[in-house]
């Protein structure tokens, strides 16, 4: 739904004072989710249960408990250490920031084809991602929303298939675990996805999946041509596109800070240094904490059915490769 009646809104938001009275916790964590904006959080789960009050409300509800059960509000002062674990995750957990659009929405990129998630346990992976989730949240998008004069709540995401091949298989469960904690308890953050670099083995799987996502979904996903630069830069500066996105030198002769993934790139150290003070400035006595958080993932029916035909589709490439080998 484009647009949720001002009417639905209240009606959400007198709903939720209600439970905000009874369950003690409830209204800080919420804080911790609107940022100052409380109508447009509401209108985020409104639009994700398709206007529904009442499921809207049971969502936002599931998130709070889950942001509570799970110490989410805390998750950016518990920082992955030593350093050399932490930068093995960002090479194998490939995301990073890589500038702002012309309307001022910060546009992450994402590896896809060449993330392995095979440096760490699980956990580890799924911490990374929240804490990307609650940095961008908390500090990242205040940040432009103060600098640009108007809120700015969403993010555009560009997704990299460069490397995609069927041993993707093995990544199906991980990738779709975290894909609910954004369904489920981050609706509605991303304006729009854009798909490049695309092999023939996303094309076909593809094709099976795109029915299979809901209207509103497949309504955000744009798969561009090649790099798609030339579309991106409709929307974006040049510096601002990611490095796999640019079909010419960006002339720089430090990979590092040009490659948006890199722990040396500003964002990542930026975002590292920042949790690091959290954890020092919430407990200045004790050394800090090594080891994994453990999150709790809530499931989601629609995600675990496409990570299925996925599978399932990915299999049959797997047979179709060693028919050819014979």
């Amino acid at each position: 739904m484009a647009v949720v009646p001002q009417e639905t809104i209240y009606q959400f938001e007198a709903l939720m004072d209600e439970v905000c009275t009874k369950v003690l916790m409830i209204p800080f964590t919420l804080q911790k989710v609107h940022q100052g904006y409380p109508h447009e959080t509401l209108t985020r789960f409104l639009k994700a249960r398709e206007g529904n009050v009442i499921k809207a409300r049971q969502m936002l509800i599931d998130c709070l408990e889950w942001r509570v059960q799970n110490e989410i509000d805390d998750m950016l002062a518990k920082p992955i250490v030593p350093v050399d674990h932490y930068r093995a995750i960002r090479d194998s957990q490939l995301i990073g920031l890589s500038g702002y659009s012309n309307e001022g929405l910060p546009v992450f990129a994402l590896g896809v084809g060449l993330s392995t998630f095979d440096k760490a346990s699980v956990h580890y992976y799924v911490q990374s991602h929240i804490q990307m989730n609650e940095y961008r949240d908390r500090v990242i998008l205040p940040a432009v929303t103060q600098k640009r004069g108007k809120l700015v709540s969403k993010c555009i995401k560009i997704l990299d298939m460069t490397g995609l091949k069927l041993s993707a298989l093995n990544k199906i469960k991980l990738v779709t675990r975290i894909s609910s904690i954004d369904d489920l308890n981050y609706p509605e953050k991303t304006l729009t996805y854009y798909i490049v670099n695309a092999p023939y083995v996303f094309s076909a799987c593809w094709k099976v999946v795109r029915p299979l996502l809901h209207e509103r979904t497949q309504g955000k996903i744009n798969v561009l041509s090649g790099c798609g630069q030339e579309e991106l830069l409709k929307i974006m500066d040049y510096s601002s596109l990611p490095h796999f996105c640019r079909k010419r030198s960006s002339g720089s002769s430090n990979y590092n800070t040009d490659n948006c993934y890199s722990l040396d790139h500003p964002f990542h150290q930026q975002l590292y240094n920042y949790i690091n003070r959290q954890a020092v400035i919430r407990e200045p006595i004790k050394p800090i904490k090594h080891g994994s958080v453990h999150v709790t993932v809530p499931e989601n029916a629609e995600d675990e059915d496409i990570a299925k035909t996925l599978e399932s589709e990915l299999e049959k490439f797997k047979n179709l490769e060693r028919c050819r080998e014979k």
